[in-house]
């Protein structure tokens, strides 16, 4: 099913980049991909809400805008900085609200700001926890930062998780050139709000925080099982061990 389009949402009206990010990019993926939506009735139709979503390719939020925008809200992203310098792309990120991620360096923490603001303000927030595209083998979830935790638990708004599948067979990890044919199937599912009431009460403490995490990454990680029909491995994968062993960064 999907939900009519809202005209705004929260502090943040839709201005020409929006638009031309939605006229443009839909009508390309109407025709390039097949959708496989499911679960869109777990993403509350207005009021703050972080959107947890794991991260298979660097494509991935082509496919989660259209996604959220079939929900009825309008996703703002957290998007490395950079990307804000490209032209045209960076008009569209900047005039539709896009959060700029300003890694390390001493700005690294408005991005934090804004979100947590953009939340509060009744806006649709999507994080990717990992932070990056997952290096697990198997394209699970691997071990995340803790941002996208420390935002739900300062904002305490409803954290729903969100599984994809399908963006790393357009543009694998490391590849240049898409492959846009045959037409690829792009699945979501959304799964109920992550459960973290508990957590709420408590000092917001390094141990908190890692549970919360686990928490999120766990309920991804269920509804992606159900996606892909398989069962995730039982221990997570730690990047940091290949950059401890000095593998892939």
């Amino acid at each position: 099913m999907v939900l009519a389009r809202r005209p705004k949402e929260g502090p943040f009206r839709q201005g020409p980049a929006y638009r031309t990010a939605v006229d443009v990019l839909k009508p390309l993926l109407m025709v390039l991909t097949h959708k496989d939506w499911s679960g869109l009735e777990h993403v509350p139709a207005d009021g703050g809400v972080i959107l947890v979503v794991n991260h298979l390719s660097v494509v991935d939020p082509i496919g989660t805008a259209r996604f959220v925008h079939d929900t009825g809200r309008r996703p703002r992203f957290l998007i490395k900085s950079s990307l804000f310098e490209v032209p045209l792309v960076g008009w569209v990120f900047r005039g539709s609200g896009q959060i700029p991620v300003h890694r390390d360096s001493r700005d690294a923490a408005k991005a934090f700001r804004a979100a947590v603001k953009a939340v509060q303000e009744g806006e649709c927030v999507v994080i990717y926890p990992e932070g990056t595209t997952t290096k697990d083998p198997g394209m699970w979830p691997m071990q995340a930062r803790t941002g996208a935790a420390r935002i739900a638990l300062l904002t305490k708004c409803p954290v729903i998780p969100v599984a994809q599948w399908g963006a790393q067979e357009i543009l694998p990890r490391g590849a240049k050139v898409p492959k846009l044919l045959p037409r690829k199937r792009l699945a979501f599912r959304v799964g109920p709000p992550v459960p973290l009431e508990d957590l709420r009460e408590r000092p917001m403490t390094a141990e908190v925080l890692r549970d919360a995490t686990e928490r999120i990454l766990g309920a991804i990680t269920h509804e992606l099982e159900v996606l892909r029909g398989e069962q995730a491995p039982a221990e997570r994968y730690d990047p940091k061990g290949d950059e401890k062993s000095g593998g892939a960064a």
